[in-house]
């Protein structure tokens, strides 16, 4: 007789829990059937007080069974909640759900391209030492380009230099040195300035090469300047760029703007000095040209060289931004993938 309300309690709690349409009412079903005042606590309360009657074997198989039945309905009831529960977390996920691959709504910020914010660094540093900075046109005149920098017509750098040329005898800079003629014929002697700007060259493009680049190159003109004035300052503008001590040596190299020419190399920072790829296991790397200004460029510019000389230098910021960022390929720097640019 216990038994068998036991077992009947169990079929239909069963089949009550299995079926409950939503949480809410498998809440409901579990206080009836489990709740501390439901139907099975109640008759387990009645058959306890009736086991005292039963014999020791009837009374063991009535309490096994009383736990079994008790096991089945949580379980049951557990089971059926999570389902409900997981159902819930899929209906709020699908509500929710975000594609994390979408930009994000609204205008976002822009960044500045890593060229221009080396540049600005350049110009801030120049600045504090008193440098002016000036700008050119891009569509040049020979003179200015050319023969004014002391490359005339049958000059062999001036065929090194892959020249787009346009109409009415003009072309497109290969360098900002026009900047520097134009300055010395405006403010004459003493003069300080610098001159960034993008420059163009017929050039094959690759990994290490483009046909549009950018350029900053400098000049300092004044009474007895030597070359260790322009060791002084190139020194500090490495430190200023790399913001770390740096290890200098000048090698004699060939400019027909400056006599003499030197190029400046500087340590690896990569490998100190030791040797490794980037150096070419050399321990030092080829940074930038300068040399004492030639007596014929001040001579065009409207300066005497008996009364003033001075130092000039020039140095390829596109080159400067990729050892800076550790930028393997020039093209990255052209392409306006903002996804690249971002980084910086």
């Amino acid at each position: 007789m216990l038994e068998s309300k036991l077992t009947g309690l169990q079929e239909q709690a069963a089949a009550a829990l299995d079926q409950a349409p939503d949480a809410e009412a498998l809440e409901a079903i579990r206080v009836d059937i489990l709740g501390r005042k439901g139907q099975l606590p109640t008759l387990t309360t009645q058959i306890g007080k009736s086991m005292g009657k039963l014999p020791p074997e009837e009374r063991a198989s009535l309490g096994k069974l009383m736990n079994a039945v008790k096991q089945d309905l949580e379980s049951r009831y557990e089971a059926r909640k999570a389902a409900f529960e997981r159902a819930a977390l899929d209906l709020r996920l699908n509500a929710e759900w975000l594609d994390l691959t979408l930009p994000a709504p609204g205008t976002r910020p822009g960044t500045l391209h890593p060229l221009t914010q080396i540049q600005r660094e350049l110009e801030e540093y120049f600045n504090s030492l008193g440098f002016a900075i000036l700008d050119g046109p891009e569509v040049e005149d020979e003179w200015h380009n050319f023969d004014a920098l002391n490359i005339p017509a049958t000059h062999p750098a001036r065929d090194a230099q892959d020249t787009f040329f346009v109409e009415g005898g003009l072309l497109l800079r290969t360098h900002t040195s026009p900047v520097q003629v134009r300055a010395m014929e405006k403010f004459g002697a003493p003069l300080r300035i610098v001159a960034p700007g993008r420059v163009f060259r017929n050039e094959e493009v690759d990994a290490s090469h483009e046909h549009t680049f950018y350029q900053l190159e400098g000049m300092m003109i004044d009474k007895d300047v030597s070359i260790g004035h322009m060791l002084y300052f190139l020194k500090g503008l490495l430190q200023s760029i790399f913001h770390r001590e740096v290890t200098v040596r000048l090698r004699p190299g060939f400019f027909p703007f400056v006599e003499p020419g030197f190029e400046l190399d500087i340590q690896c920072l990569l490998c100190g000095g030791s040797g490794c790829p980037v150096c070419k296991q050399s321990g030092w790397v080829e940074q930038l040209g300068c040399g004492l200004v030639h007596p014929n460029v001040l001579r065009a510019g409207g300066i005497d060289p008996e009364q003033w000389n001075g130092f000039a230098f020039g140095l390829g910021v596109t080159r400067l931004v990729m050892m800076r960022y550790g930028i393997d390929d020039i093209r990255h720097l052209a392409a306006g993938d903002l996804r690249f640019l971002r980084q910086f």
